[in-house]
């Protein structure tokens, strides 16, 4: 960070560091407007402070030797350039946070946020020797930095957001024209498996809606002119009615039919807010924690089954997959039917228990005295040989699938799950098979994050990559031995004389100084050909003006 200051843009959904040089940045202050020293120092420093806001972390060792890692990655664009021929073979790669920075500061990229069981690729045979990483030992020199040509990690998967395209939609990701959130999907299924790979997904594109559906729907006037006019019905049209009609089918299967029903606010109205509404069928924000996309749903189908189930929100199906209203109430009706008689078996030994009780109770009230006790230890009897089958029908019984009288809803669709979601996953013999592949749905993921920066009251300030610059100056000072110090002042106080006549003369006339001024001024010093033509330039004027009697 001594070279060049840090400016950070963030959107929310993606941070964009723009590096400037530090000439740039000085030169870039307005000619018109006088700085001194402190204020100067002060703008490095908020710049700085800045940029620890962004890249709040420690960028000072590659993760690739900690092994596989949920971590945020990037992806390179300069190094690896999707190719212009989506049918043409590109060869992926991502980088983890520290590298981003230090072998790849320079460079397009690609921010991915988290991926699970990942190993850098920074310095690997997936990104050309031109970029080397610089943060690992290079075994051949026993030296760090210059690592190229490694064996990547086989079992890294990819998908298209390492070529910047995200969700259904396959769009390219700006953070600057994007609006609204985007959400990621849990992950259960890898692209090769016909999944997403934890893609983000747009609302409308989990509903079928498209990722432009609130532009879509506000041309309401301009395709019904259209329609009047006897023209064929537009996309937009279909889509358009989809959204203002109450949806029969998202009501037979479970979907919020609140959410389905609510007006869409006019064009004006949306142009006001910062982030567009959610569509039709998407759940609020405040009643899930995450969600798995249809992709991994129909990889995965067996998962299905939890849709409305504890921990799960009801099933959120893609518009254009959605079924039939009759599907949905057969499978409806089935699932209702289902859940009473398996919930009547649950009862029966406790109704045949409570039968055999009450009967006999009758009967002995109906008796005669003889007869009473004979009744009583008929009905002790009972009681204690129903009593013993059941103990020994629970004992000897498995445990009870929470799954298996569920019948799955047919059709695409998306899961929304609860932040309690796992503990509600069946895990008896026949599901945890399915389960045990995904370890992230046994138990809640961990992210690997680096160690924080310093800040600025960090001890010392010596530390490379820590403190400011006029910190590490100070430090820098104290360090120096004695001589050197003598011979710094020493210089110093010579480039005082040198630039306190040039530094009088603007504030003798009440001129600011420009960055322009100061570097004719340093060219003339140091004796560059520019500035010593500059300086012969300017006798001559002089001599001409005197000539001619100036």
């Amino acid at each position: 960070m001594s070279s060049s200051a840090t400016d950070a843009v963030t959107d929310g959904q993606s941070d964009i560091i723009v590096t400037t040089s530090r000439t740039q940045s000085f030169s870039s202050q307005q000619s018109g407007d006088s700085h001194t020293a402190a204020d100067f120092i002060n703008s490095q420093l908020q710049l700085e402070a800045d940029a620890r806001e962004a890249l709040p972390y420690k960028f000072d060792n590659c993760t690739k030797p900690l092994g596989k890692l949920r971590q945020v990655l990037f992806s390179c664009l300069t190094c690896n350039p999707p190719p212009s021929d989506p049918s043409e073979k590109y060869q992926p790669a991502g980088v983890c946070y520290s590298c981003s920075i230090q072998c790849h500061g320079d460079h397009t990229l690609v921010e991915l946020f988290n991926k699970r069981d990942f190993v850098c690729d920074c310095g690997t045979t997936r990104l050309p020797k031109t970029a080397p990483c610089t943060l690992r030992v290079n075994p051949e020199t026993n030296t760090k930095g210059g690592v190229h040509s490694e064996q990547p990690e086989a079992n890294n998967r990819y998908n298209q957001n390492f070529k910047n395209k995200f969700c259904g939609c396959e769009c390219d990701y700006d953070a600057h024209s994007q609006k609204g959130t985007m959400f990621q999907c849990l992950g259960l299924g890898t692209a090769e498996q016909g999944g997403c790979g934890e893609d983000w997904w747009h609302p409308g594109c989990v509903v079928g809606l498209g990722p432009d559906w609130v532009e879509s729907s506000g041309r309401t006037a301009v395709s019904s002119k259209s329609k009047n006019e006897g023209l064929l019905e537009s996309i937009t049209e279909v889509a358009e009615a989809a959204v203002e009609a109450p949806n029969a089918e998202s009501t037979q299967n479970g979907v919020n039919n609140e959410t389905e029903n609510t007006a869409l606010p006019p064009p004006e109205e949306e142009a006001e807010d910062d982030d567009p509404p959610l569509p039709p069928g998407f759940p609020d924000e405040e009643d899930f924690e995450g969600f798995i996309c249809y992709k991994c749903v129909e990889a995965h189908p067996w998962i299905k089954k939890y849709a409305g189930a504890k921990g799960f929100l009801g099933p959120v199906f893609r518009r254009s997959a959605a079924p039939s209203p009759e599907t949905g109430l057969l499978a409806k009706t089935e699932e209702a039917v289902t859940s009473l008689v398996s919930s009547s078996k649950k009862r029966k030994a406790e109704d045949d228990e409570e039968s055999i009780a009450s009967s006999a109770s009758k009967r002995i009230k109906d008796s005669t005295s003889e007869s009473i006790t004979s009744a009583t230890n008929e009905v002790a009897a009972l009681a204690k040989d129903v009593a013993s089958a059941v103990t020994s029908a629970v004992t000897s019984e498995e445990p009870v699938c929470k799954v298996k009288e569920i019948v799955a809803p047919r059709g695409e669709l998306s899961l929304f799950f609860k932040s309690d979601f796992r503990d509600h996953l069946c895990r008896c013999a026949d599901c945890f098979p399915l389960l045990k592949p995904h370890t992230h749905l046994l138990e809640e993921e961990e992210n690997y994050e680096p160690e924080m920066s310093e800040g600025e009251d960090a001890d010392g300030g010596s530390t490379v990559g820590s403190g400011s610059i006029y910190d590490r100056g100070e430090s820098a000072l104290k360090n120096v031995d004695r001589v050197r110090a003598i011979e710094g002042v020493m210089a110093y106080n010579h480039l005082k004389d040198k630039l306190k006549p040039f530094f009088q003369q603007f504030a003798e006339s009440g001129q600011a100084i420009s960055a322009e001024d100061i570097k004719a001024h340093f060219a003339k010093m140091r004796g560059d050909e520019t500035g010593i033509q500059e300086a012969k330039d300017a006798v001559k004027e002089d001599q001409r003006k005197e000539q001619s009697g100036y």
